[in-house]
C-alpha cells in the first residue's frame, strides 16, 4: 500500500486552495511543487504519527522484520544522533564503545549529548582512513575492561568492507550491551541472497540511508529498532524531534512510502537479488581485465589501484573521460556504487570502459601513513564548543583538535575534537592534502 503517496496525490488533484505553507502553493518553479505539501489535516505528523505516516512506517518495519522503522527526511545523520539520544534517555548515561571509522554525525551527536567515547582499536590495522577492521574479539576484549551503555559500529564502510555484525551482536548480548549500527550504505542488505541486514543479525538499532542504495530521494533514511528491543522505541520519536526539523519534506516521505510499498508488496526484493548477480558478474569481468577488487559488500565495486600503475584518483579520471562518474577515489582506491536501478547494459558499459584503460608499469603498494591513537586532552563536547582557529598541519602538532578532522563520510578521523594532534596525524593530513586544521585557541 502507498499511504503517503496516495494522500499527497489525491490532495493535489482535489483543487483545494492552498492557504498554508509552503509559499509556492503547488505551482511549478522546479517541477515538483504540486506534490510538496506540509503537515496539513490528514497528512499526519512525522514525529507524532497516528495516520498515514504511522501506517507507512509499520509497512516498512514489516518489510525489514524490525519492531519499528522511523522515517527521517534528514538522512542517517538524524538517525545516528537519535540512536545516541535514545540510549541516553533509556540508560541515563552515554558511555559508548565505538569503532573509529564513524560518520561525522556520530561525533556531532556525542558533542551535543556529552558522550564519553572509548574507541576500538582493532588488532588488524588499516592503512586507509575509510576502513577499520573490527572483530567480535576486539569488542569482547574492550567490554571486559569497562562498563558501557552501548557499542556503536559502522558497517558496511565506504570501501565495502563489512563487519561480522552477527558475531559482534553475540558478544554484545553476552555482556548485556545494546549494539547500534550505522548501516547507511546497506539499506538493501535485507533483500540480498543472504540476508545481511543488522536487524536480521542481532543489532538493537541501526540506521539505513534509503537514498544511498534504494530508489529514493536524497535525504531519505530510516531508524530501525529490533524486535526484542521494543523498550527503545518508547519516546524515540520525541528524541528524533530534538535533532530534526519541524518542517519535514513530504517529497521525501512520499519517496520512502513508495519504497515501503515496493519492498513489502512489490518485486523490488527480487530485483535486488538479480542486481546482486549482475554486479558480481561485472566485478568478475573487471578482475579478469587485471584489476583487483576488495570488500564484501554485494552492491559495491571497489578497485584497489596499486598494481595497475595508476592511482585510484587516476582511475577515476580515466572513467570520467569515458562518461562514468565514481562515488569516491583516493590514492589507493576507486569506489563504484551500482544499485537496483543500474541496468545490465550500464554494467557492461562500465566493464568496457575498464577494458580501455591503459595500465602502467606495476608498482609497489602506495605507502599510506597509519594513524596511531591520539591522547585525549578534553572532552569532545568541551573541544567542539571552544573558541578555535585554523592553522596549517605543521602548526597543528601538539595542539588540541577543535573540529574533528576527516575526509569522506564515514571515515576514520585523523583527530577527534579534544585530542592532541600527533606526528602520525600530520603525516596523514599531508598524504591526503588536507591543508587546514581547526585547533583550540
Amino acid at each position: 500500500m502507498r499511504y503517503i503517496d496516495d494522500f499527497v496525490t489525491s490532495y493535489n488533484k482535489s483543487g483545494t486552495l492552498r492557504f498554508h505553507m509552503p509559499g509556492h502553493k503547488g505551482r511549478a518553479v522546479t517541477g515538483c511543487e504540486e506534490l510538496d505539501i506540509t503537515e496539513i489535516k490528514g497528512a499526519d505528523y512525522l514525529f507524532e504519527p497516528e495516520g498515514i505516516i504511522k501506517k507507512s512506517e509499520e509497512q516498512m518495519a514489516r518489510a525489514y522484520g524490525s519492531a519499528a522503522a522511523l522515517y527521517s527526511t534528514e538522512g542517517s545523520s538524524l538517525c545516528i544522533k537519535a540512536m545516541l539520544g535514545i540510549i541516553r534517555m533509556r540508560y541515563g548515561g552515554l558511555r559508548v564503545l565505538a569503532g573509529r571509522n564513524c560518520h561525522k554525525a556520530f561525533i556531532d551527536g556525542c558533542a551535543l549529548l556529552d558522550a564519553d567515547v572509548r574507541w576500538i582499536y582493532p588488532a588488524r590495522a588499516s592503512s586507509s582512513v575509510c576502513s577499520s577492521f573490527i572483530t567480535a574479539e576486539d569488542i569482547g576484549r574492550e567490554l571486559e575492561k569497562g562498563t558501557y551503555d552501548c557499542v556503536y559500529l559502522t558497517s558496511p564502510d565506504y570501501l565495502g568492507f563489512m563487519t561480522d555484525i552477527g558475531a559482534c551482536a553475540d558478544v554484545c548480548r553476552k555482556h548485556g550491551v545494546p549494539l547500534l549500527v550505522d548501516n547507511a550504505h546497506g539499506a538493501y542488505l535485507r533483500f540480498t541472497e543472504n540476508d545481511l541486514h543488522p536487524m536480521s543479525l542481532g543489532a538493537s538499532m541501526c540506521c539505513d540511508s534509503a537514498h544511498k542504495t534504494l530508489p529514493c530521494l536524497t535525504g531519505t533514511a530510516m531508524l530501525h529498532i529490533a524486535k526484542g528491543c521494543e523498550e527503545l522505541a518508547s519516546g524515540a520519536k520525541g528524541i528524533m524531534s530534538m535533532f530534526g526539523s519541524t518542517s519535514p519534506s513530504y517529497l521525501l516521505m512520499r519517496s520512502l512510502d513508495i519504497a515501503s510499498d515496493m519492498l513489502a508488496c512489490g518485486d523490488l526484493p527480487e530485483r535486488i537479488k538479480q542486481t546482486e548477480i549482475a554486479v558480481s558478474k561485472a566485478r568478475a569481468a573487471i578482475e579478469a581485465l587485471g584489476f583487483k577488487t576488495v570488500g564484501s559488500e554485494p552492491l559495491k565495486i571497489t578497485v584497489w589501484a596499486p598494481g595497475t600503475g595508476l592511482s585510484g584518483d587516476a582511475l577515476a579520471q580515466e572513467l570520467r573521460q569515458r562518461g562514468i562518474e565514481c562515488e569516491y577515489s583516493d590514492p589507493e582506491y576507486l569506489v563504484l556504487m551500482p544499485s537496483v536501478m543500474t541496468t545490465e547494459d550500464e554494467l557492461d558499459r562500465l566493464v568496457a570502459a575498464f577494458s580501455e584503460i591503459p595500465k602502467g608499469t606495476e608498482t609497489d603498494r602506495i605507502k599510506m601513513p597509519v594513524l596511531s591513537p591520539c591522547e585525549r586532552a578534553v572532552s569532545i563536547r568541551e573541544a567542539a564548543f571552544s573558541p578555535c582557529e585554523d592553522v596549517s598541519p605543521d602548526e597543528a602538532l601538539g595542539r588540541i583538535c577543535a573540529r574533528t578532522i576527516s575526509g569522506c563520510q564515514p571515515a576514520v578521523p585523523v583527530a577527534v575534537c579534544g585530542e592532541i594532534i600527533n606526528k602520525d596525524c600530520i603525516s596523514v593530513l599531508k598524504a591526503y592534502a588536507i591543508d587546514k586544521v581547526s585547533v583550540i585557541k
